[in-house]
């Protein structure tokens, strides 16, 4: 097997560090004479590049995690696999007929705690106690307890102590010591004070430990009065050790007397105490983070000549100072001098501080050149070792290695801490990998750890995203038993993703737990989903929460849900139902139009009647858009005579305005009475009204298509003569028909008084329609064309595709032309102009020509109508 250096080294420290990746699952490596690696001072040779893969990488940090675990006691990590790997364990555990006593249980307890598997722990406390013969001691209490504390699960502590102290114990345990080294613990130092104190009135004491913790937790809260009783008590008994001196110079420290620690540390050096590390630790740190990094390096210099701290806890202890600072460089750099200069290497813990925070900063080649030095060094990795490795793959984008080294993690030991579980997660989730990703959070629950927000978020959007909807709601659930709320973006991607699996009474049952403001497009896709199923009525209840959360009402979307409505039993009573509770509150004309008009698009005339009355009835007055909806409403249902008696009443009134007049004109082209239409715009003009020139295109389009073109260009007279422009649409019909019927140029020069022959610039329409209509002859190209029909209205598509069929009908080559002009002017092409195109080269008899430009009309998604 490759060693870890020579798989890795390369691949890290050349410039390629992120990007060498060829193939996704192998990685380039180059010699160091290869280009890469120019400017490596070793000598140059032949550059070989040769190949390495993720298995490669994976097995190399795999061999040095084993040198750690292959010295670990063997029992104990048959005891924590069986843990972790089944939740019925306890048959398991029995059959090895474990050796139950207090420093086996203290030894397995330990070793759990140092590879952060914190719910094993739990797991073998529990079954320990419950195993006939074996008793919990003071000594494993406590253990579990700061287990606890530094996995930050104070509430366990404190649940466990409020039901302690309900249960009777066998006289094994110490009651109150439990009690109050618990809740000192647990930081609630004034109740253990108050138990304490009632230890001392029933003439009871603690022992050794026991003060101290206490004394440590009185540090920890600022009970500084406190703390000194405590230790005049711990010296009176004769318990003062060196964790007392820690805890004192800790205290001085907390309280910023830094002087008077100095001080109590110099009387413990001249009386020949020798120290163990932490006492001048703590000063060092404080040091460090008050500014004061003279003083600090004079200390560790000092303590560490003096013979009576080590030499490594010093050198130690002032890297911790200064990268707990944000020194990281000095830092690396009084490494770096001490290794050269007397060969120093910090413990594992130290490389720990250095390797943390530089995966903090994000600074990865450093990352890897300490992990390359303490696997050099033989220097064993712990647990934080392992994580921050996991980290690192993460961070360089080699998502594949962390994903190897995490399902081997029971070879060597590897338990995660939230952060690496953090970065594996988001890391798989950005590589594509989500069912990986889902199954690490998986086992991260198992092992006490819930994601962080930034986690969850992204793991949970990605399932949205594959629509992995079984998944996500397994993983809502997770959160919401652990009062963990996700946010708005994600509660309503999770219900976009519910709508779109076609799983909308999922989506309802869901935002009905959470009970959370959907966003608007959840509320729509919610409504939208119900209305497809048919379920008018949870759709109907949707629209009016949608309403009471203030979001707005679009008329669609009303006119769906009433219409919904429409199809399901007793309709009437529904609908009234939801007018009802929409309008409860505050009644407004735009709620009633919604109803006015899904009940038009239903065909309903006498309920949109009946909404029009009960909204006058309410005292709301209807507005333009409420007379033009009551408007279609007859005149969709053939209603004419309704309408026009509508129509007229509102014109009584003075409320009939040119869109009531557009509206009943459009409608009476639509139903064939044209004659009324007409009718109708010249009282416009009598009343002083100026017609849209819509209802000018919806006439003159119904009159051509009646033949009846001697009115239709009097209505395009009229048209100009108030000033306009002749618009697209109606220049493109008068040319359409020109095609049709040769008649129509007759009709037009008669109206406009030219003679035949006489061509002013007046006339040039009378020239296009002529051209078109073929009663004239013209010697202009048809480029000369498109420019005289350019000045009389604005070209769009649809008048090329009548340049095209005119020209088609003589001249294919000039048609192709003219088809490449379209297409460099900017317009899109549809099914008539290919239609054309095949037609003309079909009609000449090019049919090879012809299947050319049908298999081009298939590709652009059109078909030809034979």
């Amino acid at each position: 097997m490759l060693s870890l250096k020579h798989v890795t080294k390369h691949r890290f420290r050349s410039k390629t560090l992120f990007s060498s990746v060829l193939h996704p699952h192998t990685y380039t490596i180059l010699s160091q004479s290869s280009p890469s690696a120019s400017t490596s001072s070793c000598p140059p040779s032949t550059s070989t590049p040769f190949f390495v893969t993720v298995n490669d990488v994976a097995a190399s940090f795999k061999s040095w995690f084993r040198a750690r675990h292959r010295s670990r006691d063997p029992l104990v990590c048959r005891i924590f696999e069986i843990l972790s790997s089944s939740d019925d364990f306890s048959a398991a555990l029995s059959s090895l007929s474990l050796p139950l006593t207090e420093s086996f249980v203290l030894r397995v307890l330990r070793h759990g705690a140092a590879n952060g598997d914190i719910l094993s722990c739990l797991k073998f406390f529990d079954w320990a106690g419950r195993q006939p013969g074996f008793y919990h001691t003071r000594a494993t209490f406590i253990t579990v307890f700061h287990i606890l504390s530094r996995a930050n699960l104070m509430p366990l502590v404190l649940d466990f102590l409020y039901s302690f102290r309900k249960r009777v114990f066998a006289h094994r345990v110490r009651f109150n010591d439990i009690l109050v080294v618990g809740y000192a613990i647990a930081g609630k130092p004034e109740v253990a004070l108050q138990l304490f104190g009632k230890m001392r009135f029933h003439g009871l004491d603690l022992d050794c430990v026991g003060y101290h913790v206490l004394l440590s937790a009185l540090v920890e809260h600022n009970y500084f009065n406190a703390f000194d009783v405590i230790v005049r008590h711990i010296r009176g008994r004769g318990y003062e050790s060196h964790v007392t001196n820690v805890i004192i110079i800790k205290c001085l420290c907390r309280q910023g007397r830094l002087d008077e620690a100095e001080g109590f540390l110099n009387g413990l050096v001249c009386r020949g105490t020798e120290l163990q590390g932490p006492e001048v630790s703590f000063l060092v740190t404080t040091l460090c983070e008050s500014n004061r990094f003279e003083r600090a390096v004079e200390l560790v210099r000092q303590f560490g000549n003096s013979g009576l701290v080590p030499l490594e806890h010093a050198y130690g202890m002032w890297i911790r100072g200064l990268v707990q600072v944000g020194r990281v460089d000095e830092a690396l750099e009084f490494f770096m001098q001490k290794k050269g200069s007397e060969g120093y290497f910090p413990a594992t813990v130290r490389y720990n501080v250095l390797i943390c925070r530089l995966l903090r900063e994000n600074r990865l080649h450093q990352v890897y050149d300490l992990l390359m030095d303490m696997n050099e060094s033989c220097i064993p990795p712990d647990v934080v070792t392992m994580n921050a490795v996991l980290c690192f793959f993460c961070k360089v984008g080699m998502a594949d290695v962390a994903l190897e080294l995490y399902n081997s993690r029971s070879q060597f030991g590897l338990s995660l801490n939230h952060i690496a579980y953090k970065y594996l997660i988001l890391t798989l989730c950005w590589d594509g990998s989500i069912k990986e990703a889902y199954s690490v959070l998986t086992s991260c629950v198992h092992q006490g750890y819930f994601p962080d927000r930034q986690a969850f978020a992204t793991l949970a959007n990605a399932l949205c995203r594959e629509s992995m909807i079984d998944e996500m709601k397994e993983l809502l659930h997770l959160a919401l038993e652990r009062d963990f709320m996700p946010n708005a973006s994600t509660y309503n991607k999770f219900i976009s993703a519910l709508c779109q699996a076609g799983r909308v009474e999922d989506s309802y049952l869901i935002h009905g737990e959470l009970n959370n403001v959907a966003a608007r497009v959840s509320y729509v896709m919610m409504i939208t989903g119900f209305i497809k199923s048919n379920r008018g009525d949870i759709a109907a209840r949707i629209l009016v929460e949608m309403a009471e959360k203030g979001h707005k009402l679009t008329r669609p979307l009303c006119r769906a849900a009433i219409c919904c409505l429409f199809d399901m039993d007793n309709p009437r009573a529904r609908v009234f139902n939801l007018l009802e509770m929409l309008t409860h509150h505050r009644p407004h004309c735009q709620i009633y139009n919604h109803f006015i008009e899904a009940s038009v698009h239903a065909m309903k005339p006498e309920l949109a009647r009946e909404v029009f009355e009960l909204m006058q009835l309410n005292g709301v007055r209807p507005n333009l858009s409420s007379h033009v909806l009551m408007l279609k409403s007859y005149l969709k249902s053939r209603r004419i005579s309704d309408a026009l008696n509508y129509f007229n009443n509102l014109r009584c009134q003075g409320l009939a305005g040119g869109k009531l007049y557009k509206c009943l004109i459009f409608h009476l082209c639509k139903s064939n009475n044209i004659d009324i239409a007409v009718e109708l715009l010249f009282d416009m003009l009598k009343v002083g009204l100026s017609p849209s020139s819509a209802c000018f295109e919806d006439l003159v389009q119904k009159l051509c298509s009646l033949r009846r073109y001697h009115e239709a260009m009097h209505l395009v007279n009229v048209h100009e003569k108030m000033g306009r422009r002749l618009t697209s649409f109606l220049g493109n019909a008068l040319l359409f028909h020109s095609l049709i019927s040769p008649q129509i140029y007759d009709i037009f020069i008669h109206l406009r008084g030219v003679k035949e022959g006489e061509f002013s610039g007046n006339s040039k329409l009378s020239l296009i329609i002529g051209a078109f209509s073929g009663r004239l002859r013209v010697s202009h190209s048809i480029e000369d064309l498109e420019q005289l029909i350019a000045k009389c209205f604005t070209p769009d598509i649809f008048t090329y595709n009548l340049l095209l069929r005119k020209v088609a009908n003589s001249d294919m080559d000039q048609a192709h032309e003219l088809f490449d002009r379209i297409c460099q002017r900017g317009y899109e092409p549809n099914c008539w102009t290919y239609d054309i195109m095949v037609r003309g080269f079909s009609n000449q008899g090019r049919k090879d020509v012809a299947k050319q430009w049908v298999e081009e009309m298939f590709r652009k998604g059109f078909y030809h109508r034979q």
